[in-house]
């Protein structure tokens, strides 16, 4: 995006800017996620659904002029859940591209932004106490599933989370409409986004590994930046 927030960038203004970020944050010894193509909807600028799908050369040009960390693919997803008005298929999910980035780039982390499966039993909660969120269908597990065979190491799946939020807090203001205290409605929006997050840390393969690694603090990250930037000159 360029300096408005709205108005997609071209790929060299993309490059500078995400160049400049990388430097600065691995000063400090923070990673760093770049992002190439654009998402449907808010990052094509206007609202359109039109999306910029990642070209697989162009990001591994991106990735060696940036040094970025990680990188956010444009595969035909979008922000919200208004996603595919029927269930997506290879010519609108173009999944075939993390396979294909993935072999070009096998060491770099990919990620996949708005990929939240919009579960139909969370539309119908919502619906079902005054809601009114049309048919729709998100990215499936699946899918996704496969993109973690071929590289993908973060998921963004926020939408899923919301929906399933305030598919509860109508549940309890509908049932109860005498509530006025937040407490009375956010612990069941708490745990029915905890849900939703146990099932997907499930799904993705990730639950049961958090003693598996050891964290590193910035100071290590740091200094290991910086060994590799003396070993690259």
């Amino acid at each position: 995006m360029l300096e408005d927030g709205k108005t997609p960038s071209d790929f060299e203004y993309n490059v500078a800017v995400t160049r400049e970020v990388v430097e600065r944050a691995r000063a400090l010894g923070v990673t760093v996620e770049g992002e190439l193509g654009t998402l449907g909807g808010i990052e094509d600028g206007h609202g359109s659904g039109e999306v910029h799908l990642t070209d697989p050369d162009e990001a591994v040009e991106f990735v060696e002029r940036t040094g970025i960390d990680a990188l956010a693919v444009a595969i035909g997803t979008s922000h919200g859940a208004y996603k595919f008005a029927s269930p997506p298929t290879g010519a609108v999910l173009a999944m075939s591209l993390i396979r294909e980035i993935h072999e070009k780039l096998p060491t770099t982390h990919l990620v996949m932004h708005g990929s939240s499966s919009v579960p139909r039993s969370l539309v119908d909660e919502i619906n079902a106490h005054s809601g009114d969120i049309r048919p729709t269908w998100g990215v499936p597990v699946e899918e996704i599933q496969l993109g973690i065979r071929h590289g993908v190491r973060k998921i963004n799946v926020d939408t899923d989370a919301r929906l399933a939020m305030i598919g509860a807090i109508r549940k309890v203001l509908a049932e109860r409409r005498d509530e006025y205290d937040p407490r009375a409605y956010l612990k069941p929006a708490r745990a029915a986004m905890k849900a939703v997050y146990a099932e997907r840390m499930t799904q993705f393969g990730q639950a049961g590994h958090a003693g598996d690694y050891e964290p590193k603090p910035l100071s290590a990250l740091r200094a290991f930046y910086a060994a590799e930037s003396r070993s690259a000159s």
